[in-house]
């Protein structure tokens, strides 16, 4: 799930090319299980320089909705993505970039698949937007809705709580399961978690061909995660 190239117009481009070369590797987890799975579901990928976790919701009628959260390894600045589709159709995009320079853009195309509204502010200024960055919008929109699908096909699925002393975690919605991470990480963790006052966030993949471990730090990973019922 490795490698996905850096890319540079702006510091919302370059957020949008971390996702535009998917590895074969996922693609390859999309020959899994094609059995039900619930409308609700979270996963991600490693990129060059951070994390990307995804949540996703499907309805009956044929939406997608999904939300992305970017965290940079050591560096850069965190961001969001907020996308909707009717069926194939694109409809809805909202980036949040935050930082010593926030950004926000608002997308939203009609039935035809026109642009109908289009806003972009940054730090706090309004600012418009040329045809070729709403076309680069659009497109790096469906790279995302393609890494979802296979991600999701191939049951790539997010993990994440706040670390216990007994080696558990208790996940987002107040569970307590155990982890299946290979020593490394467990060792990574523990590491962490012994120069930490507070209990530390984890967050991992699981998948059927095993788990990896993306992040363990101080703040909580479940500020970011969308309430199932809301979103």
């Amino acid at each position: 799930m490795d490698s996905f190239n850096r890319g540079a117009e702006t510091p919302l481009s370059s957020f949008w090319h971390r996702l535009s070369v998917l590895a074969g590797a996922i693609l390859l987890t999309a020959c899994g299980s094609h059995s039900s799975l619930p409308p609700f579901t979270a996963s991600g990928y490693v990129a060059d320089d951070g994390v990307v976790r995804i949540w996703r919701k499907d309805d009956a009628s044929g939406g997608v909705h999904l939300f992305t959260a970017f965290s940079p390894w050591y560096s850069g600045e965190t961001s969001t993505g907020e996308y909707r589709w009717q069926g194939k159709r694109l409809t809805f995009v909202e980036q949040h970039i935050f930082g010593k320079t926030p950004q926000q853009v608002k997308i939203r195309f009609d039935d035809r698949g026109e642009l109908s509204f289009m806003q972009r502010e940054v730090k706090g200024q309004k600012q418009q937007m040329s045809d070729d960055s709403i076309a680069l919008l659009r497109y790096r929109a469906e790279q995302v809705r393609q890494i979802s699908d296979a991600l999701r096909i191939g049951r790539v699925m997010l993990r994440q709580g706040r670390w216990q002393p007994d080696g558990s975690v208790i996940n987002c919605e107040g569970q307590r399961f155990t982890p299946s991470l290979d020593s490394a990480a467990l060792a990574r963790i523990r590491h962490r978690q012994a120069n930490s006052s507070l209990a530390v966030s984890v967050a991992w993949l699981e998948a059927p061909e095993g788990a990896q471990l993306l992040l363990v730090a101080n703040e909580d990973y479940c500020r970011w995660q969308p309430d199932p019922k809301k979103f």
